[in-house]
């Protein structure tokens, strides 16, 4: 359990989104990723599941082929349900199963990249429409001064970093938008690792960023 460490949560309104299934993908996988970590988010979303079951159940019932369930799963997963090997059951590492499963394996599968000033990065496979990406800042280094075109949502996955909205450690969350500039500085220590979902390009001050963003898709 983590809760008592985690200082930014997930908001009521973006835990309702993920529950009605309204986030983007690459969003949604930070909140699994939150909820697997903090026990307050996680109480929070099966109550709001609970409530949603409770309306649902409230619907009057419509009929259904008997192949429903089957077509559905295979639009889900891509993939023919009767066809699937069951999934190895996955050890404890540094990231969740829900982040584990979009990656292939904990920490030592990612496929990093660097994308200048000690900083690597993994692009992680999404639908369209906003994207989700593992970030790996050593210890120390600061991320280029920049603001958003759109919602920016981070968790910290190892290590720390801050900004001007605070300091940010394991499990914890922080939410960007248009309003938002910031330039995150890695605490000493181990490496900060973050997941980071945003729905368009950022905005950077600096001339070299700006130039190279096109090419690292950020």
């Amino acid at each position: 359990m983590m809760t008592d460490t985690i200082r930014h949560h997930l908001s009521p309104e973006v835990l309702a989104a993920y529950s009605t299934g309204d986030l983007p993908e690459a969003f949604s996988l930070v909140v699994a990723t939150h909820v697997s970590l903090c026990d307050d988010c996680r109480a929070t979303l099966e109550s709001l599941d609970a409530i949603g079951g409770a309306v649902l159940e409230s619907c009057a019932a419509e009929a259904v082929a008997p192949t429903s369930f089957e077509a559905t799963m295979k639009r889900v997963t891509g993939e023919d349900r009767s066809e699937q090997q069951p999934r190895p059951i996955r050890a404890r590492g540094l990231f969740p199963a829900a982040l584990q499963d979009y990656v292939g394996g904990d920490v030592e599968a990612v496929r990093w990249r660097p994308v200048g000033m000690g900083v690597r990065q993994a692009i992680l496979p999404t639908a369209p429409g906003s994207s989700v990406r593992l970030l790996l800042i050593p210890p120390g280094a600061a991320m280029p001064s920049h603001s958003h075109r759109g919602r920016e949502m981070t968790i910290v996955l190892q290590g720390a970093f801050s900004d001007e909205g605070g300091r940010y450690g394991r499990g914890d969350v922080e939410m960007a938008d248009d309003d938002v500039r910031h330039a995150p500085v890695a605490e000493q220590g181990e490496p900060c690792i973050c997941l980071a979902a945003t729905e368009a390009p950022l905005r950077f001050r600096g001339l070299l960023p700006r130039l190279t963003q096109s090419f690292f898709r950020i």
